[in-house]
Order: structure tokens, then sequence, then C-alpha cells
């Protein structure tokens, strides 16, 4: 049992699980701004031009049975906007990370180099 207990002590302590928990808060917190967005903002927006209708109201009701399919529109227009902030986060993030630093060789370590590759066809 202690044993098992240090496991989840060494699993929670590492740096991508704290990462993690971070994300996930962050993530929620950014849904709730982009639905405010959608359902303040963007709605209103399309309502402009569709005649002035929200239809994150827009139901249909077959006997008893509501679908709520103007809710299931905002929740897809929420994941696409979440989608492509989160695309254009990682696309950043990636152009940083990605920038290759220019090494200029020195003569030395060209030798270094070409030693070493002798070394290994030695071998």
């Amino acid at each position: 049992m202690f044993e098992l207990i240090k496991e989840f002590k060494e699993f929670i302590s590492r740096g991508s699980v704290m990462d993690l928990a971070v994300g996930v808060i962050i993530g929620g917190a950014f849904t709730s701004i982009v639905k405010a967005l959608v359902n303040y903002l963007i709605n209103p927006l399309i309502g402009l031009f569709i005649g002035g209708i929200d239809f994150s109201d827009w139901v249909l009701k077959i006997g008893s049975a509501t679908f709520r399919f103007g809710s299931f529109i905002n929740a897809v227009i929420n994941f696409l906007i979440i989608a492509f902030v989160i695309f254009l986060l990682v696309k950043a993030v990636n152009k940083l990370v990605n920038k290759k630093k220019v090494v200029k060789i020195t003569p030395e370590v060209q030798l270094l180099e070409e030693i070493r590759d002798l070394l290994k066809k030695q071998n």
C-alpha cells in the first residue's frame, strides 16, 4: 500500500501532470469566455443577417420530445472557435520552439566530427 502511495506521489509531482492540470483549469475558464462570445456577440450578429432571430432558442417538438437544435448550433460554434484559437496557439508555440539556432561550426569542431566519423568506420 505504501509503495502505491509513493508511486502516486512521484506521478503527481512530475511537471507534465501539473501542466495538464493547469491546462484543464485554463481550458474551462476559456470555454466560458467563448460561450459568452458566442451567446452575446456572434449569435446576435448572425441574427442580424437572418432577420433578428436568435437561433439558440430554435426547437423542434415531436410529440413529447423537444429537440433543441439551436443549442446544438451554439455548441458547434463554440467548438469551432475553441478549436481555431487552440490551432493558432499551437502554431505560434511551434514557431517559437522550432526556431533553429544557427550554429557556426568552427574548424576545431569540424575536425573533431571528422575524427568521430573515422572512428565509427573503424569500429
